[in-house]
């Protein structure tokens, strides 16, 4: 009992410092924003768009890394299907951010925010002299009270071109973007609740994983496969950015984008979703 009682104490002291943070990157998934057939999810959008704003309205400055491009260009156009070959993708994805973004400028502006699109490719973070023009657009922006809306330049993007290469996805991205704007915290919103000890797909009984204190072999073993058609990124990718989030010194939080007001419980001190702690900087 008293063991117990001690690590919910302690879950609480973690939850806690979440309270604190001032800077957040929160990235969003395809399969929260949009549903099957690539339509806007609106239910789901306009609780993002509110959490976001109501945050902003406490002080806190948000960095949203979205997904969505492709899935929604498969929507507008009506596929029955994301499309195989790069060149159809990335015409898809360029028809698809325009959808996304102009969504977005409409609920944010329903709450007096203005949002900005920024699109980057993994050279854009690997060139010194691109990095450091990209952290001074982000910090504009911020002083502005202007949400970043950050996405991959899928239409230059590709894993066959060297030179542009990729992040692989948006979860890697939303961490190198945390990392690079020295956020507080990285929120990622996914189809699932958190990590679970085992597949809850195939194991009713799965438990959620509160708190991660180290990502080690084992966390590496139980993050399961790819997610679901529509987006390019299943828990395994959510473990690689939330190890790069935290090896920044980042605590970051997984947790169900489908759930209200997920972002204002997190920011609360609320136990939601799996809070993996960085280590403590001695």
């Amino acid at each position: 009992m008293a063991d117990n009682l001690t690590e919910q104490f302690m879950i609480n002291q973690n939850r806690e410092k979440l309270t604190r943070a001032r800077r957040v990157v929160i990235k969003v998934g395809t399969s929260t924003i949009t549903y099957d057939n690539g339509r806007f999810n609106l239910t789901n959008l306009e609780h993002l768009c509110r959490s976001i704003a109501n945050q902003m309205n406490q002080g806190r400055e948000i960095i949203l890394v979205s997904s969505g491009a492709i899935g929604v260009g498969v929507g507008r156009l009506r596929l029955a299907e994301k499309p195989k070959a790069i060149r159809e993708k990335q015409a898809v994805a360029a028809v698809g951010q325009c959808e996304l973004m102009s969504m977005y400028s409409r609920l944010m502006s329903d709450f007096n925010y203005t949002v900005a699109q920024v699109l980057l490719t993994k050279d854009d973070i690997d060139d010194e002299i691109t990095r450091g023009n990209i952290c001074n657009t982000f910090e504009a922006l911020i002083e502005r009270e202007i949400i970043p809306i950050v996405n991959e330049n899928d239409t230059v993007s590709t894993r066959e071109i060297y030179h542009n290469g990729t992040f692989g996805d948006n979860d890697t991205l939303s961490a190198i973007v945390a990392a690079l704007v020295n956020a507080d915290l990285l929120i990622i919103l996914s189809d699932i609740d958190g990590l679970y000890d085992r597949d809850p797909r195939s194991n009713p009984d799965a438990s959620l994983i509160a708190t991660v204190d180290q990502i080690d072999q084992s966390i590496d073993e139980i993050a399961g496969g790819e997610g679901s058609q529509r987006g390019t990124g299943g828990m395994r990718t959510k473990i690689t950015a939330a190890r790069i989030a935290t090896n920044a010194g980042l605590d970051t939080v997984i947790a169900n984008g489908s759930t209200p007001r997920v972002i204002d419980s997190i920011l609360s001190g609320q136990e939601k979703g799996t809070l993996f702690r960085a280590p403590l900087i001695s």
